[in-house]
């Protein structure tokens, strides 16, 4: 088989994050038990998570050099969070830590039947506040940076954070999940957005998402790029572009939408990405934008493949930021993306996707992507070729976890 490799580094690998950070608690069951039952784990995991976390450890992964600004407690939750953060290669020297409070967790509850899982969160205090973060540290945190990226929430902080990072003219990444106050102050300074499905026409109150797209621009004139995530439909993206001469004919940005649509191939598994030409869209009653717009297709699994993916949109973040810091268009950055996402660890069935691998194994093992935590030696690949190459083969290996060990022995189809 042929060896491919990725293509060099970025020379600028430094990223900011800023957002959450918690202890998941996660429990498998067969069904989602109904008000007042009771019912068994069929597993239990206990593993970092929160939103900027995922993303930055997802980054790690990508061999990007990622900071992260968050707040735990001097707990035990606390200690476990930092362990595993340093583990993966992110740096927690920016990290704030309370002498007394409690860390955030989440309890997720996997169901197998219907491959769901439902959050319960519970914050952590004291709250992050920007008197926790002084000058000093925020310069240091943000010397080098390539892009600062936010998950929306604490926005009064992140509105602060953000703020330096405007002055200091490096870019803002902002995860849009859905309308919270105080999230437009972020939004106004965002260079990029990625949004979860609702969060445009929530925010805008458009019609359609073409339409939400076209407003979200017109309304945040710093904003060079919108993604909207669609699950397993993909995602759509829309770029601003800037042209001396713009197009003078004007193109309804629903049907161009669907014109887009049209030309997917059904029969094509591996993700892939349609763009438009450079057009001037129009969204009946919002206004024009001139740029292109792309659709981005998710690679296709087999229903009887699916396991939970929580952890899933942070992933493809991650991916974006590695997008931005290698430069890559986004007929290059959409589909890697989508990659990705789809690289599941299938050992433990309610593990995380890329941004989170609590095993011996690393994600590295699946694609080619060096990690701190890797035991195994693997050429890397390069995940843009058109291409990947299936490997089937029998993984035997033990994971520990709460000082027990669990044997398995699964059947993988990874890409390689």
């Amino acid at each position: 088989m042929a060896s491919h490799s990725l293509p060099p580094l970025p020379k600028q690998r430094i990223i900011v994050g800023f957002g959450g950070t918690c202890l998941d608690y996660l429990a498998v069951v067969a069904n989602f038990p109904k008000p007042d039952d009771k019912c068994r784990s069929r597993s239990m995991k206990m593993q970092g998570g929160g939103d900027a976390a995922n993303t930055l450890t997802c980054a790690a992964r990508l061999d990007l050099n990622p900071r992260l600004i968050s707040k735990i407690a001097d707990d035990m939750p606390g200690s476990s969070i930092l362990r595993e953060l340093e583990a993966d290669g992110v740096d927690t020297s920016f990290l704030v830590v309370a002498k007394e409070g409690v860390t955030p967790f989440s309890y997720v509850i996997v169901d197998q039947k219907t491959n769901t899982r439902t959050c319960i969160f519970t914050p952590g205090h004291p709250p992050l506040q920007p008197d926790d973060l002084s000058p000093s540290n925020l310069e240091d945190a943000m010397r080098g940076a390539s892009v600062v990226y936010f998950d929306g929430r604490l926005t009064y902080t992140a509105a602060f954070v953000a703020r330096e990072a405007a002055r200091r003219n490096i870019p803002i990444l902002l995860d849009a999940e859905k309308k919270r106050e105080g999230l437009y102050d972020i939004l106004v300074l965002a260079r990029y957005a990625v949004c979860a499905a609702k969060f445009p026409q929530a925010w805008t109150e458009a019609p359609t998402i073409g339409s939400a797209l076209v407003s979200m621009l017109l309304r945040l004139p710093k904003l060079k790029f919108v993604i909207v995530t669609l699950g397993a439909m993909g995602c759509i993206m829309l770029e601003r572009i800037d042209t001396e001469q713009p197009p003078t004919e004007e193109v309804d940005v629903d049907s161009l939408l669907r014109s887009l649509e049209q030309r997917k191939d059904n029969t094509v598994t591996a993700p892939i990405c349609i763009s438009s030409e450079v057009v001037s869209m129009r969204a009946e009653g919002i206004g024009t934008v001139h740029g292109k717009l792309f659709l981005g297709t998710a690679e296709k699994i087999p229903p009887s493949e699916l396991i939970d993916t929580t952890g899933a949109g942070d992933a493809f973040i991650g991916a974006v930021l590695y997008g931005l810091c290698a430069e890559m268009p986004p007929e290059k950055m959409l589909p890697f993306a989508a990659k990705v996402v789809s690289r599941l660890p299938f050992a433990f069935s309610c593990a995380k996707v890329v941004s989170r691998l609590p095993f011996a194994f690393s994600c590295s093992f699946y694609f080619g992507l060096k990690t701190k935590r890797s035991r195994i030696n693997s050429p890397r690949h390069n995940l843009q070729e058109e291409s990947l190459y299936n490997i089937s083969f029998w993984l035997l290996t033990t994971i520990y976890t709460h000082g027990r060990e669990i044997n398995v022995n699964k059947h993988i189809l990874c890409f390689l």
